[in-house]
Formats: C-alpha cells, structure tokens, sequence
C-alpha cells in the first residue's frame, strides 16, 4: 500500500449514456485522439458494465459502492439519501485529509418534482440557493454543478440554476446563446432529436466543465497543500443529439457504420421487450408527456440513424477534445505522475442496436457496457484487462490506492488486483428495479455478465433472456432455457441469486421523472 504522504489524487472523469464500443480503439470510426492516448498510456477494462442502465442509480452506485437496491435508488427520480452519500468514495476520502470537488452533471438529485425540493440540483429548489453557494454537497467540500445539462431544456434563468447556469447568464447573453442552440445549422436528415447547434463551443457546457477543471488543477497546484479528488462530469453525449458546429460535422453520416442487426425483433425476446416500448408510460402529467416525447424515439430509417450516430460521436468527440485540454494541463502542471486518472460513464445508449434509441429495460450491450481507462503512478500501459467488472468498483479502487478505509461501499472490489497483476473476475452485476411509470409495466430485472455471456431474469414473471456473447455477440439467440446450455443457464442463475441479501425494505419511490 501507498504511504500515507505519497497518497495519489484522484480525477474521475465521465461522461452520459456513452457505449463501451464509441471510442477509437474500439474501432468503431469515432474520432477521440485523446482517450485512445490515454488507453495506451494506461489500461483498459474490455468487459466493463454498469451497475444500472440509467443515470440517477448509476451515479449513486459509483459514488457509494453499493448497489441500486441497497442505497435506495433503483430508478430515476428517486433521491439519493444524503447520509448515505457522506459515506461513500468523496467523504471517506475527504476525513482522511483529501480536498474533494465535483464540477459538473452530478444527477444524485431529482430535477423536475412536482413539488419543489431543497436539493441545490433540483430545478425549482435550486432558487433557495445564492450565487455564492458551492458545496458541501452529498460528501463533496465544494461543488460547481450544472442543473441537467440536456439541451431539451436550457439553462434556467436567475433565481434558478447552478454555477454552469450562472455563467451562461450572467454576461447577460443569455438570450442570444439560447438561439444559436436553437439554430438548426446543417442537415440533420430529418433524424429524431437530432440537430447542427450553431452555440460557439466557447459556451457549449462541455467546454465550461473542462474550463472548470483546469482551473481546479491550476489552483491545486498554486495553493494545494492535500492530495485532491475530483470527479468532473460531462453531460453529453445524452440526448438530444445537438453537437455544435464544427463538432457536429466531424463524421460525415454516409460513413457512420450502422448496426447490423436494426429493426425490432420482439418475437425472439422475452415479453418485457415488446412491453416497454408499446405500452404507454404510466406517468401522467408533463413528467408523463417528458416520458413519451423526451424519454421515446420510434425507428429510424438509415439515413435518419446515419445523422443521428455521426451528431452522437460529434458530442463524444468535443469531450475527447476538452479531455485532452485536462490531460495537458497534468503534464503541464507536473501533476500527472502523482494522479490516478479514470475516465468511463454512467451507462451507454442503443443507438439502434435491434431497432432501439435512448435506454430502457433491455441489457444490450451497447447499453449495458461501458468503457473504463486508468491512467497513473503505477498503472501499467497498453495493458486490455477483459475480466468483467462494473464501476460500482471504483469507490473500493480509490480507498485501496489511498490507504483509507471505506468500509460502506461493501459491494465494491478494488480493481487494483487487475491494473498490477493477473487477477481475475468471475463476473459483474447490474439491477433495475421500476414501476409502470416509466414504461407502462412493473419490472424487478437482475443481470450478470461473464467474459463469455449474459443472463438477465425478471424476477417477478420468472422469464429471463441468455446470451452467448463469445459466439453471438450481437445478442441474436435468446438461449434462455434452451437445454443444451443449462448449465451455463444454471451457473449464471447462482450468480444472480449470490447477491448479497441487504435490499432496502421499503424502496424508496420516485417523486419525479428523472
């Protein structure tokens, strides 16, 4: 273990709804010079998942180490209890002597309530905040926050917002900021939610979180006198997909690579597939018409999907460029032998993958896994590790290389036995537990991934659906039951069933869309 003066800091970087497979060296085509530097400079986790395919339980479960069912958040809308956040990776981290800042997207709080909450980062509680408020929040000293950061709504004028929200208005541009954005400023093929946003990347919130970053880093090295942990989180590339001119051209559409399989194929799927996607959401009200209109997009034809996917690595690669502007200023400032850097996001996106956009209640890959990089004093380079593993394991990887305990994030395991050795896992675990709200119809659904499959079961009706990624890697033949592979059918069941027995009783409820 690291002696306590030589302890690391620590710089998380996310992004939103970001497939494992969108990154250069995945290969897919999409332009990202700076995490592929970084990947080479560092190691990789190939079989990396989410814990939670969206975002509200997600975050919780990176910061606490625990999962959704356990801290409480099992679907968005649902607040993130504040003592429970105290002790996860910031706070531990933050007794022990570290200065702790979130800068960006943090989403542990509902934005749109029916009623207000006292929560900085929802809406209309936000406005019980002034200007000069940056922290404590949820075991973070100091947080400079965005609220949403989804051009579906832009920035909310004073009294409401955050720091990102503050700095957007305040040079009282606002107005003209917001029709630029609204300027649709190149061909978007008439794809779903999908536009040229002519708003300079100057103002662009991507460009203001590494802004904020870089100053974090050049103030740390002015006047720091702790080892620091930052985690710093970029919005995008979440819908809509509104990358900015010239980003947004980056990737000409006609050679954006299609998925292979795209149409809708519910009749070799379990029955929770066809469900969701035609049952209509439960919520009423403008949640419920954010849930049809924000939260659904019908098929798209090729070309519509070509836009849609080149305008989503637009935005992927406008956050490669603003990573590689606080990689720089590491090197420059001399900080980057003495500073674990991970980079990965909170869940991925369809993306057409069988005919679906956004995310919802189908563990695809493109969904489920994510891409993780780890970069630092005592990281190996070019190392590809393709043991599973989730980045609930993040909040015991930090305590491990800082030498301090984190006793709470009881479901995380370090994943320092995988950077410097040859350990390996046996597989990675993920949960979503929603009600009709969302999606028309209840579902409690567990998953497991192993390096060579996936089984995912809803546990109320008992169906589940199993894939034998090493052989179909596009998740064409549900194996669910199929008696030549009981045994793998089997073995993954136990693993589903080993999770340990310490769900919260009674879940919270949700209190808002998201």
């Amino acid at each position: 273990m690291p002696q306590k003066e030589a302890r690391p800091n620590f710089l998380l970087i996310t992004s939103d709804q970001h497939r494992g497979d969108a990154y250069g060296f995945e290969g897919a085509g999409v332009h990202t010079p700076h995490l592929d530097l970084m990947a080479k400079q560092g190691t990789r986790f190939s079989s990396c998942i989410t814990p939670n395919v969206v975002c509200q339980p997600s975050r919780a479960s990176i910061l606490t180490g625990l999962l959704p069912l356990t801290h409480g958040v099992h679907d968005n809308g649902i607040e993130l209890d504040e003592e429970l956040a105290g002790r996860g990776f910031a706070g531990s981290l933050g007794r022990a002597g570290y200065a702790t800042t979130f800068i960006g997207k943090a989403h542990f709080s509902t934005y749109h309530t029916e009623k207000p909450t006292r929560r900085p980062e929802n809406v209309a509680g936000s406005a019980l905040y002034g200007e000069d408020w940056n922290g404590p929040y949820m075991g973070f000293d100091r947080a400079e926050l965005m609220l949403i950061g989804h051009n579906y709504w832009l920035p909310d004028r004073a009294p409401r917002g955050r720091q990102y929200e503050q700095w957007y208005r305040n040079d009282g541009l606002a107005d003209l900021k917001d029709a630029l954005y609204r300027k649709r400023a190149g061909d978007d093929g008439g794809a779903a939610q999908t536009h040229h946003s002519a708003l300079p990347v100057a103002w662009h919130n991507s460009t203001w979180v590494a802004d904020r970053t870089v100053e974090l880093l050049r103030d740390h090295k002015r006047n720091g006198s702790k080892p620091f942990c930052a985690w710093v989180s970029f919005p995008d590339p979440h819908h809509p997909f509104d990358a900015p001119l010239p980003w947004s051209l980056l990737h000409a559409p006609e050679k954006v690579r299609l998925p292979k399989h795209r149409t809708r194929d519910f009749e070799r799927r379990p029955w929770w597939h066809r469900a969701a996607v035609e049952t209509p959401p439960g919520q009423k009200g403008a949640m419920g018409r954010v849930r049809r209109e924000y939260s659904r997009i019908e098929p798209q034809t090729d070309d519509q999907l070509r836009h849609l996917i080149s305008n989503y690595y637009g935005m992927i690669s406008l956050i490669d460029h603003n990573v590689g502007r606080i990689m720089s200023t590491l090197d420059e400032l001399g900080l980057s032998e003495d500073t674990i850097v991970v980079f990965t996001s909170d869940h991925g996106e369809w993306l057409g993958d069988h005919g679906l956009i956004l995310k919802g209640p189908m563990f695809y890959e493109g969904l489920l896994r994510v891409g993780m990089i780890v970069k630092g004093p005592g990281v190996p380079a070019g190392k590809v590790v393709a043991a599973p593993v989730s980045t609930i394991d993040l909040a015991a990887t930090f305590a491990d290389y800082a030498n301090v305990p984190n006793e709470s994030a009881r479901h995380s395991s370090t994943l320092r036995p995988l950077l410097e050795g040859g350990a390996q896992r046996d597989f990675a675990y993920s949960e979503w537990k929603l009600g009709p709200a969302r999606c028309g119809v209840a579902l409690d659904l567990r998953a497991v991934r192993t390096r060579a499959a996936k089984l995912t079961l809803e546990m109320d009706s008992g169906a589940g659906e199993l894939y034998l990624l090493d052989e179909d890697p596009s998740e064409m033949v549900n194996r669910f039951n199929d008696p030549v592979c009981k045994g793998i059918q089997e073995e993954l069941t136990a693993m589903i069933h080993a999770r340990p027995q310490d769900i919260r009783h009674p879940l919270p409820q949700p209190i808002g869309a998201a």
